[in-house]
């Protein structure tokens, strides 16, 4: 009896750094309400920006995390395997999530600085 070898499925993780380019272009080409691009002395968009800025944060906490554990041996409890692999991706990067909420590290802060001079600029 033949057995047919066994190949583990792909495991599927979006690419953070496509999906943040998307969100910035879209935090930059937003609609404006007014020709200026000003509501109340502030950007139209300042909100889609904010948003921008704090994926951003999330995206490099989350990868920093990814590094901090890339060093670790599977937990003996759950004893690893494939669903560790997939599952420990997620936990990371909703801990970088949780550090961006926070603005632990200021990154955000200065995206957000940043994507606001690249508008001005645009004006």
């Amino acid at each position: 009896m033949s057995t047919i070898p066994q190949t583990p499925a792909p495991a599927y993780a979006p690419d953070p750094r496509a999906f943040a380019q998307y969100r910035a272009a879209a935090a930059l080409n937003a609609p404006r309400s007014q020709p200026q691009g000003m509501t109340n002395g502030q950007p139209a968009n300042l909100a889609g920006i904010k948003k921008v800025a704090e994926d951003f944060e999330a995206f490099f906490a989350g990868e920093y995390f990814e590094q901090m554990f890339s060093g670790l041996d599977p937990d003996a409890v759950t004893g690893g395997g494939e669903g560790e692999a997939m599952f420990r991706s997620l936990m990371l990067q909703e801990y970088g999530k949780a550090v961006a909420r926070r603005h632990s590290l200021g990154i955000a802060d200065v995206v957000q600085r940043q994507l606001l001079q690249l508008q001005e600029k645009q004006q």
